[in-house]
């Protein structure tokens, strides 16, 4: 019996749906869109079934993640092997892209990954083209909920790099690397979908 390298993340099944609907508003109608940190994949195989005008390019450091992206997106026309791609790395083994997008990432990541993440968007994208981050944040003059506390908490436990990154020093860093102003939407479980625009 072959080993299914499948990962399962509980909580990409209770947001891909959300999600998907943000991006049908906010991704190009064709071109190539980069996943940085892809996780387990699940988000990737989901999105790709529903746009299959687009081809994804999934991505994660992990040599796992990239065996369980794989697998789950096996057999998908429009999504292409995932990639070994560090964020904060100084290159990205990709050329260019007609959007990023990265799902819950920079507060399970040291601060460095960030700017990494900015800076080679912008190396990717055409003007105008979206950077898509989602996840939850801290806002100035926003009461942030007692549960994104709690995880902020654990995060910070589990490492002391990590943990919920402030949405305005995100946008200082995006115009840093030629981004616009972000457009912030809602989204469930307080979490924030934030869309940045490469100048």
């Amino acid at each position: 019996m072959v080993e299914d390298a499948r990962r399962i993340a509980p909580a990409a099944g209770r947001n891909r749906e959300p999600i998907l609907a943000a991006l049908r508003d906010l991704l190009p109608p064709s071109g190539l869109v980069l996943e940085v940190a892809s996780g387990t994949g699940e988000h990737c195989a989901h999105f790709a079934a529903a746009l299959p005008a687009l081809v994804f390019q999934p991505s994660d450091p992990d040599a796992e993640a990239r065996a369980s992206i794989d697998a789950w997106c096996a057999g998908r026309s429009n999504i292409r092997p995932a990639l070994a791609l560090d964020a904060a790395a100084g290159a990205w083994p990709l050329a260019a892209a007609a959007a990023v997008l990265c799902i819950n990432m920079i507060h399970i990541a040291p601060w460095s990954a960030t700017p990494g993440l900015l800076r080679g968007a912008a190396r990717l994208l055409p003007p105008g083209a979206p950077l898509i981050l989602y996840g939850p944040y801290i806002q100035d003059g926003v009461a942030t909920a007692p549960s994104n506390l709690d995880f902020d908490a654990s995060l910070r436990a589990r490492n002391p790099a990590w943990g919920l990154r402030r949405l305005e020093q995100v946008a200082d860093a995006a115009a840093a690397a030629g981004f616009g102003a972000p457009a912030v939407t809602p989204m469930p479980a307080n979490n924030l979908l934030v869309a940045f625009r490469r100048g």
